[in-house]
């Protein structure tokens, strides 16, 4: 059995580390795009526009245009670091310099841009919501429809990230992988799926766009979150005929996988040979 070494440790350690902050950073992420909203509207807690303003007025406030220039700079600081370092020069860049870590890194910064997003991000409250349930009964029955909906759209993410490998989007697999002398996992995987990884960019576009749109309240500040991100995703999607069938046919791998996993098993190691 080959000994551990420091690099090992360092390695396995920057993985945790890493696998900890992202899914701390994504707990955030989901209390702040979707359910932060949703408890306003339930709790009856501070407002989050003024009704009584108009538009013209609102435009013309320092403070809702200082807020709504915060706000874009910090979309812009996502949408740079996010698209930069996963363009072609740069990824192959990080790669010779980090080496097994580089996804890693990739997990982290993306992680420590959303935190910073996050904490910075400045709700226009001055300014008047696009639209706001206020009559009863939708008053109260409308935000519970939106939290169960949000709920369901988070549960499937979920469910989609494990489907595609959830240790290596996040570089836990690369790293495993390294000090097991197995290489690259990518590498191992068939041309398909290396066609779909390198076309599918956001797997659960449709539920965040979801998550975006559908709120009892929609303020200035989350209809700029709303609208960039959207056409982030929209612009960060290629994917073609061959990638949905492929797709296809490996989440009804996975279901098997979960219906009977002895002969799941089985059945998925016989695929993984034919693809």
């Amino acid at each position: 059995m080959a000994s551990v070494t420091f690099r090992d440790c360092f390695l396995c350690v920057s993985a945790l580390i890493n696998f900890i902050f992202v899914f701390v950073t994504g707990a955030d992420f989901v209390r702040f795009v979707s359910f932060r909203a949703i408890y306003h509207n339930l709790s009856g807690d501070a407002h989050l526009c003024r009704e009584s303003s108009s538009w013209s007025v609102a435009l013309r406030d320092g403070v809702v245009l200082k807020s709504v220039a915060v706000d874009i700079l910090l979309l812009v600081l996502f949408s740079v670091q996010h698209s930069l370092l996963a363009w072609a020069p740069v990824k192959r860049a990080c790669q010779n310099v980090l080496g097994v870590l580089s996804r890693t890194v990739y997990c982290f910064t993306t992680a420590t841009v959303l935190q910073i997003l996050m904490r910075c991000w400045q709700p226009v409250t001055s300014a008047p919501c696009l639209w706001s349930v206020q009559s009863a009964p939708w008053d109260i029955w409308f935000p519970l429809i939106c939290f169960i909906l949000h709920f369901l759209c988070w549960a499937i993410i979920c469910s989609i990230l494990l489907i595609f490998d959830y240790p290596e989007l996040l570089g836990i697999k690369q790293v495993y992988y390294d000090i097991l002398g197995l290489g690259d996992p990518l590498s191992l995987k068939s041309p398909r799926a290396q066609r779909l990884f390198s076309h599918l960019r956001h797997p659960v576009c449709v539920e965040l766009l979801m998550v975006l749109w559908v709120l009892p309240t929609f303020p200035l500040d989350r209809l700029l979150l709303a609208v960039y991100l959207s056409v982030y995703l929209v612009l960060a999607h290629s994917l073609d005929t061959q990638d949905c069938t492929y797709l296809n046919r490996q989440l009804q791998t996975k279901l098997q996988l979960f219906s009977s996993p002895l002969v799941g098993s089985q059945t998925n190691n016989n695929i993984q040979k034919q693809d």
